[in-house]
């Protein structure tokens, strides 16, 4: 019987248990120990695995785990370092991935149950013989729900003196996700505040704390040192340009087509490459492994199921939104190259603080790197860093969001959109193609090399359909079955009895000529106006629209359906 996939599970002790699959990044350890940091920071992308690493180590090093668990794992081979570390250490662990609300009141209520709960977890030092009644008061503090801000920020403190105290060794401290309530104080407002705890209780815990072995944080960026790492001269940050630690976090080509071969879809590598590899962390290329568990998981049960997104829907991707909203004619070309496969040459800045993600454009192309959706390639030239979209499904975020962010646009300027509107509705070829020429020039486009042909298409069809969407009074439909296929628009005005049908072609070549013939043959050969006779339409005008990156030509041919009759 093969091994479950681990979807959306975290915990190591879960997966080694109950038997699912698991990728074997116990090498992390045993790196850890000789790489030795007091404290130290990985910042990767979301669901590259750092989670489960910490949950790894904490099973590992904490007194009391099952050390079978890492039986036939890579560090189980290290004889000697498991005798010396394995289960030897209290542990004290965290995540602050859920803390983002939209007061700081409430974000810090929900850190406070954060410390309840490990609190409880650690309960069993109320009973210490090895702690006075002072200790076992201060213990107590941990489990209020009005833990005053004093108590709040020395609370991890508090946990790793008294555990150091009862098992007479030094704490391991796991914070996971540690710059998640900075990224929602910074959206909602209270930023400042935010910091000031965050960087109350990391002052107490990283710094001069004698009841620290070693600290590990995880997060997405890394947050300038003058922000809430002051004075911490302890840290090691091991960022995506580390070449350290590299292969740890996410999928090497290797553990993917073994994985593959595991489930026998090994024929799929070629696709699972092109939509969710092309991630380079120091010297190692690799997967997102959020990206290959779900789609492995979902193959396995559909053999004809092809590569999909995941990752977007693992966060807003507002930070693209934002992106785009910022970008001046410049920046718009550059992600023009970016989508058709090509590279931009950026300064990247790694040590931002959140309240100036937003201050520059060239800080949001920092921010894109660090969090995944660009990657590097090549060798960096100091700081400077020559930037792509890793693969398929990135690429498929940026055109999503661009065409959200180009109809968001459009409907903000209602002049242009009725003059558009009613060109269509007017039969005024001229006007149509000026137009709509106009508006790809003055945002961004797809352009050829890396998008696949059907993508373009899309591209210039959702934008259409966005900009004729603007008549409330019209029936506007996309993809609407017709005759013997699916027209890509059809448009209804009920009051004049008027229907289009309006087929959208790219043209590799650019011969926008031959791209309307193709478009109109399959008009004609699909009868695509044979839905809009059957509403009742009797002036029915066929629109052929052929695109090439920023260029349009339109043609049109029109009949009366009084007079034609059905067809």
């Amino acid at each position: 019987m093969r091994k479950k996939l681990p979807v959306g599970i975290e915990d190591f002790e879960k997966i080694r248990r109950e038997g699912f699959y698991y990728v074997d990044k116990t090498g992390l350890i045993r790196s850890l120990l000789s790489e030795w940091a007091e404290v130290t920071l990985f910042t990767r992308p979301r669901r590259f695995g750092k989670s489960l690493n910490m949950s790894m180590l904490r099973t590992f090093f904490e007194i009391g785990h099952d050390k079978s668990l890492f039986e036939g794992l890579k560090i189980a081979e290290e004889t000697e370092l498991c005798q010396q570390y394995m289960g030897k250490f209290p542990v004290v662990s965290i995540t602050l991935r859920g803390v983002g609300m939209d007061s700081y009141e409430v974000s810090r209520d929900m850190i406070v149950r954060i410390i309840n709960r490990e609190a409880s977890r650690l309960q069993y030092l109320e009973e210490s013989d090895r702690l006075t009644d002072r200790d076992k008061e201060r213990f107590r503090v941990l489990f209020r729900r009005d833990m005053d801000e004093a108590d709040l920020c020395g609370s991890l403190y508090t946990m790793s003196s008294l555990l150091q105290k009862h098992y007479g060794e030094k704490t391991i401290i796991l914070i996971d996700e540690y710059d998640v309530p900075l990224a929602k104080a910074n959206e909602k407002g209270y930023y400042d505040r935010m910091v000031t705890l965050i960087r109350g209780m990391f002052e107490q815990t990283l710094k001069t704390n004698e009841s620290l072995q070693f600290a590990v944080l995880t997060g997405c960026l890394r947050v300038a040192k003058e922000s809430i790492f002051t004075g911490l001269n302890n840290l090691k940050v091991l960022s995506v340009t580390s070449t350290r630690f590299d292969e740890y976090f996410g999928f090497t080509d290797d553990e993917v087509r073994e994985m593959l071969d595991y489930y026998g879809i090994g024929d799929t590598y070629g696709l699972v490459k092109k939509w969710y590899d092309g991630y380079h962390f120091g010297k190692v290329d690799v997967y997102c492994p959020w990206d290959v568990i779900c789609y492995c998981d979902e193959k396995i049960h559909d053999p004809d199921l092809m590569p999909k997104d995941y990752w977007i829907n693992t966060s807003s991707n507002d930070l693209i939104r934002r992106f785009l909203e910022m970008a001046r004619p410049v920046t718009r070309r550059e992600i023009e190259r970016l989508i058709a496969g090509e590279t931009v040459v950026k300064t990247i800045r790694e040590d931002l603080t959140y309240k100036e993600l937003y201050h520059s454009i060239e800080n949001i192309w920092s921010v894109l790197f660090t969090t995944g959706y660009l990657t590097q390639r090549g060798k960096p030239e100091g700081r400077a860093l020559r930037l792509a979209i890793p693969n398929e499904e990135i690429r498929n975020i940026f055109v999503e969001q661009i065409m959200e962010w180009i109809q968001d646009t459009a409907r903000k300027d209602g002049a242009f959109l009725d003059a558009f509107c009613e060109a269509f509705r007017q039969k005024d070829v001229a006007k149509i193609q000026e137009s709509f020429t106009r508006y790809l020039n003055d945002t961004i486009s797809v352009r050829d090399t890396a998008v696949r042909h059907p993508m373009k298409e899309d591209f210039y069809h959702g934008i259409l359909l966005g900009l004729l969407s603007y008549k409330d009074t019209w029936y506007v439909a996309s993809n609407r079955e017709s005759g013997d296929g699916y027209s890509d628009i059809q448009v209804e005005i009920y009051d004049e009895k008027i229907g289009m049908a309006i087929e959208v072609k790219y043209a590799p070549d650019g011969d926008l000529d031959a791209g309307c013939r193709q478009a109109m043959e399959q008009i004609e050969a699909k009868r695509y106006a044979s839905q809009l006779r059957a509403d009742g339409m009797q002036t029915i005008l066929r629109y052929a629209v052929a695109c090439h990156i920023k260029e349009c030509r339109v043609e049109l041919i029109e009949d009366d359906a009084k007079m034609t009759g059905p067809q």
